[in-house]
């Protein structure tokens, strides 16, 4: 039995002479630490048809594959995008880094390889010798191998590896930051579109509440009204002054931060584009969708690509404990004449085989290992981490896409209520009825009715921008 092992190692030892192997433990992906589907309801986005149902079945399996064009349908958003994408400087830098990363995984595949070079020489020396000076020549040329290592324990193949996913992950970090900057121009837009109707509100109020004054003013100067309501009228008036100064700069700093994203001189956007009210950014979603969609996320697949390098540099580890073989050699023509410098009888040739073997490195290579397995061990916990950053994302998004629905649709009521009783208010205070202090409690829960539905109809669109970034959708076109 005993006889049978020695056999066996030996056996193996002349396999990974001839053919290599590696030392890496063999990659299993981790399971997911979070639940095996997504919170979505069956009521949302499941429309009021089956087929309305199917395309949402399709839509939540293929977000990730769903390019931002497709989703975002406002012609004056596509336009700063694509700008955006073109220009934007942050995302610049990322795509730098990944030729950065590109490049040291070619150095380091560079060492699969013998390094082959040419050199000649020519060499004249005067010497003195036997009590009198000569003069020679000698003229050499040869190819040869510097230094290549016979990559028996798989050493030089798991650094390689090491450098190809950290490349890997470098270019899912790249296509995360496409999918944030879509996103943020998205919601930078949406913003933008918000203070101009909020403006829009602010400026039609005003103007109402100008005339308002003055028809308090007119009372007042006939001994219909009193100071009180004439007052009382102003500090509405003044507030909704206020209120309009507050929007034309939200709306000028809103401007500003599109350009910085855009990256260059960019003219108002929203000017032919869509009024909030118009959009409709529903990303319609099946029920009982597994959570495995969120495998496609750029920043999850660059979490594992990063914990299948920490792998393959637990095998480099262990190799280093192993001999490591080094080839030299050379093979050309050396002699004192040029003329005869290529004849067969000149020819010359080395070679030099080296053989090192670690007997006490002071712990050093044992530090080595043990770096490289808690390197691993983060990597799952990165993994697993970003996991469950990610069902979460997706998972708050999916409780506002439903809640925001009822919020939105009650303040839409509350705008059409407030404005019947603003009419009526007005109606009263004309014939007497009731007083100014109705009238101007009416003004206000009008205004900031309609001020809150924007607000909501806001936030609303940037939930579903959230959770179209959360399921990993918007990194091509």
């Amino acid at each position: 039995m005993m006889q049978r092992t020695y056999q066996s190692l030996a056996l193996g030892l002349v396999a990974c002479s001839f053919f290599g192997c590696s030392l890496a433990p063999q990659y299993t992906r981790p399971d997911m630490p979070v639940p095996a589907e997504l919170p979505v309801s069956a009521s949302i986005g499941s429309g009021t048809g089956s087929s309305k149902a199917e395309q949402g079945s399709q839509a939540g399996l293929n977000v990730g594959e769903t390019g931002w064009a497709s989703f975002y349908t406002d012609p004056g958003l596509r336009q700063v995008i694509g700008t955006a994408l073109a220009n934007n400087r942050d995302l610049r830098e990322t795509a730098l880094s990944v030729g950065t990363f590109q490049a040291q995984y070619r150095i380091q595949r560079s060492e699969l390889f013998p390094n082959i070079g040419a050199d000649g020489s020519w060499t004249k020396q005067r010497s003195y010798s036997g009590g009198q000076y000569g003069t020679g020549e000698m003229y050499a040329v040869g190819v040869g191998i510097t230094s290549y290592e016979l990559d028996f324990f798989g050493r030089v193949r798991n650094l390689n590896e090491d450098a190809l996913e950290q490349y890997l992950a470098q270019t899912e970090v790249h296509r995360a930051a496409v999918i944030s900057l879509v996103a943020e121009t998205a919601r930078a837009y949406l913003s933008l579109l918000a203070d101009r109707e909020l403006l829009a509100i602010s400026e039609n109020t005003f103007k109402n509440e100008e005339e308002s004054y003055g028809l308090v003013e007119q009372r007042f100067n006939g001994g219909i009204a009193n100071s009180l309501e004439l007052a009382q009228s102003r500090t509405m008036l003044e507030r909704v002054r206020g209120s309009v100064a507050q929007y034309q700069l939200q709306r000028e700093q809103d401007m500003n931060y599109l350009t910085l994203l855009a990256g260059t001189g960019l003219a108002d956007p929203s000017a032919n584009g869509q009024r909030l009210e118009e959009h409709d950014l529903t990303l319609a979603l099946p029920a009982n969708l597994p959570s495995s969609v969120l495998l496609q996320r750029p920043d999850i697949q660059a979490a594992e690509h990063q914990l299948k390098a920490a792998n393959a540099s637990v095998g480099a580890a262990r190799a280093a404990f192993f001999p490591s073989i080094r080839l030299t050699g050379n093979a050309g023509y050396m002699g004192p004449d040029f003329d005869d410098l290529f004849d067969g009888s000149t020819g010359v040739w080395l070679f030099s085989p080296s053989v090192n073997l670690p007997i006490f490195t002071g712990g050093r290579l044992q530090a080595q290992l043990d770096v490289a397995e808690l390197r691993k061990e983060a990597g799952i916990v990165s993994y697993e981490k970003a996991i469950q950053n990610a069902f979460r994302e997706v998972a708050d998004a999916l409780a506002a896409q439903r809640w925001l629905a009822e919020q939105v649709a009650a303040q839409k009521a509350y705008v059409e209520a407030s404005q019947e009783y603003y009419d009526l208010a007005v109606a009263r205070y004309m014939e007497g009825i009731d007083s100014f202090l109705t009238q101007l409690d009416a003004q206000r829960s009008l205004f900031e009715a309609r001020q809150s539905y924007v607000m909501l109809r806001l936030a609303q669109q940037n939930n579903q921008v959230n959770l179209f970034k959360a399921l990993g959708g918007g990194w091509k076109e």
